[in-house]
């Protein structure tokens, strides 16, 4: 298994994290701003955030939100 890479391009904002170097057969855009690369055997190979400062941010803030969440309800039961 290869080694994933994070590569940070902060002028741009742009995340990249590598899964591995293979040559990219083809892209596909999951949602405004992230695209995950494939392979020719459509394997996932890359993944591709655009404004990556605010994904990130609303990404762990949503995550430790809910977690806290549960763990308030756990302690109320």
């Amino acid at each position: 298994m290869n080694k994933t890479t994070i590569r940070y391009f902060e002028q741009e904002d742009i995340l990249h994290l590598v899964i591995s170097e293979e040559p990219e057969s083809r892209s596909l855009e999951l949602s405004p701003g992230i695209t995950v690369e494939l392979n020719d055997q459509n394997e996932l190979i890359g993944v591709e955030i655009l404004n990556a400062s605010k994904f990130l941010r609303d990404a762990v803030l949503e995550s430790i939100q809910a977690k806290t969440l549960q763990l308030l309800e756990s302690q109320a039961a």
